[in-house]
């Protein structure tokens, strides 16, 4: 029997030996026996200590050691299977939580600079995680079961948890082209890119809500109200949708409230804002959409989602928040881009305790809730 992998203590990784060391910077080339990417090994000893401070519940940590071993070896090799050749019968669940954490570190790690790997290294770190993705998925033994299953929910939830990788990238790697950090690019490739990123942000946002359609609404909110600041949760709103504005020659405003710092629910509040931003510039084709925060209170705010679109039929009212519709000459149902969005956008809003309201007519469309965020005061 061949013996598991092991990462190494971080005590021990931290002190390479004079072989591993490189001039100059002093790095270590291969602190992960077998793994020779210096940007894999960088995630996988991030995630490692992240672990630590952050155990998972009911699982031993030499078994999540060797796991994570085993996907930065197949990663690093661009081997795949070799991930179930080392532990046959791996966990889904805890791999696909390790899976996310390496991609989440891919990417923070070229987003703050930490990393001057290429995007081309990248990118190709990626899609080796991503097939590692594919290989722990098939080892639950539920693909053959299908969605009609009766595993069908925790199936679906893979298959569309593994579109999340590919659109990462591609958003990645648009964004990268179209602000000219690879070299100069023409107007016409600046426009073509823009409608690559739209797309692709349109597919990402249809793959978060349907996972967040799956789950319940208990996973929607953080654990706690946390400090946020209006002008940052709004402005970070408008850049994420902003190439797509762009692509259509669209202006976004935002207009947030004092004062900035609240208490509240961050993550829920900017994908439910998230979500209706999107969705007003999918249906605008001239004119603006404008993000605001309006106060209606001490403590009180409005927050508003306003397009110049041509307003929503009002035959459509009845089944806007539906997430799936009777698609026309088929027999089965198919996903609405608009109805899950909004569908997910009512979900969230409801479960921060307050109601998704619209009103529409020709001058457009707004949608608006209101949520009361006490002000944090400085110490």
């Amino acid at each position: 029997m061949s013996a598991q992998p092991r990462l190494m203590d971080a005590s021990v990784a931290e002190r390479p030996r004079k072989s591993e060391r490189t001039s100059g910077a002093g790095g270590v080339t291969e602190p992960l026996a077998g793994v020779r990417s210096p940007l894999v090994t960088a995630a996988t000893r991030r995630v490692a200590r992240r672990l630590r401070n952050e155990p998972e519940a009911g699982t031993e940590p030499e078994v999540i050691a060797s796991l994570l071993a085993a996907i930065a070896l197949s990663m690093d090799g661009q081997r795949p299977d070799f991930v179930s050749a080392l532990l046959p019968r791996p966990s889904p669940r805890l791999g696909q939580r390790l899976v996310d954490m390496l991609r989440a570190e891919l990417l923070e790690s070229w987003g703050e600079g930490r990393s001057n790997a290429s995007a081309s290294v990248i990118l190709q770190a990626m899609r080796g995680l991503e097939q590692v993705g594919h290989v722990l998925a098939r080892s639950a033994g539920e693909l053959g079961e299908g969605l009609t299953g009766p595993n069908g929910l925790e199936l679906f939830v893979e298959v569309v948890h593994d579109l999340r990788s590919p659109l990462t990238s591609i958003l990645f790697l648009a964004e990268t082209l179209q602000r000219g950090r690879s070299g100069d690019v023409t107007t016409l490739q600046q426009r073509q890119l823009g409608l690559i990123y739209s797309a692709a942000l349109g597919l990402s946002g249809l793959v978060s809500n349907a996972l967040e359609l799956a789950g319940g609404t208990d996973e929607l909110l953080d654990s706690e109200p946390s400090p946020l600041s209006l002008s940052e949760l709004l402005e970070s709103v408008a850049a994420i949708a902003l190439p797509m504005a762009e692509e259509k020659g669209l202006r976004i405003t935002v207009s947030p409230a004092q004062p900035d710092s609240r208490l509240g629910q961050p993550v829920a509040l900017s994908r439910a804002v998230l979500n209706l931003t999107t969705n007003a510039l999918k249906f605008t084709d001239t004119g603006s959409v404008e993000i605001r925060a309006t106060p209606r209170g001490a403590t009180r705010l409005e927050f508003s989602v306003r397009d110049t679109g041509p307003g929503i039929n009002p035959d459509a009212l009845t089944y806007l928040y539906q997430p799936f519709r009777r698609a026309r000459g088929r027999d089965g149902y198919c996903f609405s881009g608009t109805g899950l969005g909004l569908a997910i956008s009512r979900k969230l809003v409801a479960a921060m305790g307050a109601e998704l309201k619209l009103e529409t007519g020709s001058w457009g469309t707004l949608f608006y809730f209101e949520l009361d965020l006490p002000v944090l005061t400085p110490r």
